[in-house]
């Protein structure tokens, strides 16, 4: 999941804000930093925050373009459509989080 998130902010731009939204895509998945395992919940934690970066980096490029800064129409709409996708993927974890809980949650002991 974290891995696909990596994948989707990739991307070269050229625009003034673009080279902004450009320096805001490295990520780096959580490891704790005593042993170097990956906990869950920090796992989950940088998904979200990935998802939210990217939709701020959507709003910047959106804002950009409507005030006329030299954001490229081809650049806000690469950003926009890797927030939308990120937030998808991010919403398909959460239902599949749900539905697994629910089943166990159903199971006889």
């Amino acid at each position: 999941m974290v891995n696909g998130l990596q994948g989707l902010t990739g991307s070269s731009l050229s625009s003034p804000v673009a080279s902004e939204l450009s320096s805001k895509t490295a990520f780096v998945v959580g490891a704790t930093p005593k042993t170097g395992e990956m906990d869950f919940g920090n796992i989950i934690k940088d998904a979200i925050g990935q998802v939210e970066q990217l939709q701020d980096q959507a709003h910047v490029a959106v804002d950009g373009l409507m005030r006329g800064t030299g954001t490229d129409v081809h650049q806000t709409m690469i950003a926009a459509e890797k927030a939308n996708m990120a937030f998808d993927l991010a919403l398909a974890v959460r239902n599949k989080a749900v539905q697994s809980y629910q089943s166990v949650m159903s199971m006889q002991f």
